[in-house]
């Protein structure tokens, strides 16, 4: 059987996208152990190194991977009302401080004549949340994502996530919640369209 880490080089490979460099990672790691006063060979921490590479090839396996891929495939239907999946789940990582943050994210289109399966949008979201970025920047790509590749007549993307940058460390505030949102077409123009997707998402919160 492989090791863990011919298996995930061997993913990247099949996936088209370079492996992530686990023993760069390590050393890395055993540097830092090593800059904070600690022991890197000590018990406790001696296999640290490459559990903590193991676990940014899993965190950072989006960074070479195209989340368009799985909107290609689409299928036509006539049906021009809102189509919304609601509280995807997600984690990522903040760019800023290497730290997570975490929450769910709300989708919604317009179809214009073509419709994608309902997975495929919580894969693209999956996608997206691999890697380094901020919650900003993973709405407007979402949102772009939906609307370029699906032709969609509107768009509607909010995420709502916690900050570990902000609830365990500098402010400390474990209750923060930021929500970023990303309308395009109709939901950017049409005020009655953005209403009735707020209702749905938020009800009568």
């Amino acid at each position: 059987m492989s090791d863990p880490m011919t298996r995930s080089r061997r993913a990247a490979k099949d996936n088209g996208a370079p492996a992530v460099d686990e023993q760069r990672i390590q050393a890395a790691v055993r540097e830092i152990l090593l800059a904070v006063g600690e022991d890197p060979d000590r018990e406790g921490l001696r296999e640290t190194p490459a559990r903590v590479g193991r676990m940014y090839a899993e965190l950072f396996a989006g960074v070479h991977k195209d989340p368009r891929i799985y909107l290609k495939k689409t299928f036509t239907q006539k049906y021009d009302e809102m189509v919304l999946v609601k509280d995807i789940g997600f984690d990522s990582m903040c760019e800023h401080h290497l730290l997570p943050f975490m929450g769910k994210a709300h989708i919604a289109y317009l179809p214009n004549g073509k419709i994608v399966g309902l997975s495929k949008l919580a894969r693209v979201v999956e996608v997206l949340s691999r890697r380094p970025q901020v919650q900003e920047r993973m709405t407007e790509e979402l949102a772009d994502s939906l609307m370029d590749e699906l032709d969609a007549r509107g768009v509607g993307v909010i995420l709502e996530a916690t900050h570990t940058c902000m609830t365990i460390r500098g402010i400390r505030k474990a209750n923060s919640l930021c929500t970023t949102s990303a309308m395009r077409g109709s939901f950017q123009t049409n005020q009655s369209s953005r209403a009735e997707l707020m209702a749905l998402i938020y009800g009568s919160r």
